[in-house]
């Protein structure tokens, strides 16, 4: 793991629970909500590792206060596994008020259902 993916302050890990594996090779995205125009900007994409995580989306210096979201591309990763899917990809979106904590945000789903939480 490098120096900057140990130092982020955001993780998540997405776990295909209807078969019980880690969700690898899903396409990840993190985004920042503009404010004054009221658009979504892209920060950084990524795709899960073999373990289902998605380290260094984010660097300390470069999150602080606002609202984010994750987006998971979930119909993708289930049609590469030779399965359809009712949810073609899943967006959670998280207000960060205190930066220099750690949040963890995975992503517990199915083909037909899906859930999350902030961890620790």
């Amino acid at each position: 793991m490098s120096a900057a993916s140990e130092s982020s302050p955001l993780s998540t890990h997405v776990l295909n629970t209807g078969d019980g594996i880690p969700a690898s090779k899903m396409a990840v995205s993190l985004h920042r909500l503009d404010t004054q125009l009221k658009i979504w900007n892209m920060l950084n994409t990524g795709t899960t590792n073999a373990d289902g995580r998605c380290p260094g989306l984010v660097s300390r210096a470069a999150f602080s206060p606002g609202m984010y979201k994750l987006r998971f591309e979930t119909g993708s990763y289930w049609e590469n596994i030779g399965h359809n899917s009712f949810y073609p990809y899943v967006e959670v979106v998280f207000n960060i008020s205190e930066p220099e904590q750690r949040y963890h945000i995975p992503l517990l789903m199915s083909r037909f259902s899906y859930s999350t939480y902030r961890g620790s």
